[in-house]
């Protein structure tokens, strides 16, 4: 009975797909995904930062929000109809004071202001109000007035002058910084139990001294006449100028900055280097793929190549390492030459070379194993045994073959 055997398909290979998928997509752009990544971080971290930094906190300020901000202040006086102008230089405010009905908010914690500026600032037509001056300031817009101690924050002062805005506060609290005055054109205004006063206005009422910048603040602003006192004294005039010095108004001195000294198109010549050298970089740096291993355009003999690793071995001191490459080499061909695989282990090798040879199976794993060199005689002195072994080993098998034919 002859049973039919079903023919063989022989299947096509499968072509290889063209198209890349996307891990490998991502494996090749992983360096601009990462760059992008890091890019957009960077742009959160200073958009946040300058967010942050853009928040108004200064003290009295009209745009802080904070409690010991101007803002409400502010905003009831452009309710009122005065138009509030904030200014952070002694230029800008000289220039909104010009030809207009104005009135300047005057609050200089810091001192930043010298004698010069405050009499530029004090012979404009506009009113002036100046919120707790330092004793320079003082002695440059009031001279006659000087300081006479502090209320506390708990005191209510109550008005004792004739200025209209204060009888109608009537009554203020809050720390107040109070003056006394000798000056005749001068008239103190909430008198302390001390004898000092929380403020000081002259006769004509072109320059007024207030003795407390946290009754103008959003916090205190609204407790007794807090309010009343700041807008009768601040919104009597179209314009209120709201003059923060900063650090633009303090005199440069010295001798010019690296900076002043360096010409303006520096700055973009070196900008765009530094770019273009970026740019090159990754440029030239695309154009190099992978490594790829190529075979050497000439030939090498093996004696140059085992001389070369000798002279290594040689000059590192390492005789077990060059002792390993020999054994290697030899246990490779005492494995062929004893009819064994190439993968038989150390020990089968030995075991079978010692039964070709008759040698003693502790001298052959001696020599192919467990010897270690201490000198280069040793090591000398083992390479010589190798090549014994191998001797051996073919005397065996030569005589093997011809008992056998």
């Amino acid at each position: 009975m002859t049973l039919a055997t079903k023919p063989t398909v022989q299947r096509e290979p499968e072509p290889d797909v063209a198209t890349p998928r996307l891990r490998t997509r991502l494996r090749r752009n992983r360096f601009w995904i990462i760059a992008a990544v890091f890019a957009v971080g960077i742009a959160l971290v200073l958009m946040f930062a300058t967010r942050g930094a853009s928040i108004d906190a200064a003290l009295l300020s009209p745009g802080n929000q904070t409690p010991n901000g101007g803002r409400a202040l502010a905003q009831v006086l452009r309710q009122e109809g005065v138009t509030v102008t904030e200014t952070t230089t002694l230029d800008a405010t000289l220039e909104a004071v010009e030809d207009t009905d104005s009135t300047v908010l005057l609050f200089d914690p810091s001192g930043l202001l010298d004698a010069s500026q405050l009499e530029r600032l004090g012979d404009t037509d506009a009113g002036l109000v100046v919120v707790t001056p330092r004793a320079a300031a003082l002695r440059t817009l009031f001279p006659g007035v000087s300081f006479a101690g502090s209320s506390d924050a708990t005191d209510v002062l109550s008005s004792d002058c004739g200025d209209p805005t204060a009888e109608r506060a009537g009554t203020v609290t809050g720390g107040w910084t109070l003056y006394t005055t000798t000056d005749a054109d001068a008239e103190g205004c909430f008198t302390a139990d001390s004898g000092g006063s929380a403020v000081v206005t002259q006769a004509d009422g072109a320059r007024v001294l207030l003795g407390s910048a946290d009754a103008l603040t959003n916090d205190v602003v609204d407790r007794a006449g807090n309010a009343a006192l700041a807008l009768g004294l601040l919104g009597s005039t179209e314009q209120l100028v709201w003059y923060l010095p900063s650090l633009a108004d303090v005199p440069v001195t010295g001798p010019p900055s690296l900076d002043a000294l360096t010409p303006s198109w520096v700055a973009g010549v070196t900008g765009t280097v530094i770019i273009t050298a970026i740019l090159a970089m990754f440029w030239r740096g695309r154009r190099f793929g992978p490594l790829v291993i190529e075979d050497l355009p000439v030939a090498v003999r093996a004696s140059e190549t085992m001389e070369g690793r000798a002279r290594l071995y040689q000059r590192s001191g390492n005789r077990q390492r060059a002792l390993d490459a020999l054994r290697i080499g030899t246990v490779s061909r005492l494995a062929v030459a004893a009819g064994l695989s190439r993968h038989a282990s150390v020990v089968e090798v030995a075991d079978t070379v010692a039964g070709l040879t008759g040698l003693d199976p502790r001298h052959v794993r001696s020599v192919l194993l467990d010897a270690v060199p201490t000198s280069d005689a040793d090591l000398v002195s083992l390479s010589d045994h190798l090549l014994d072994l191998e001797a051996a080993v073919a005397r065996a098998t030569d005589l093997t073959g011809r008992n056998h034919p």
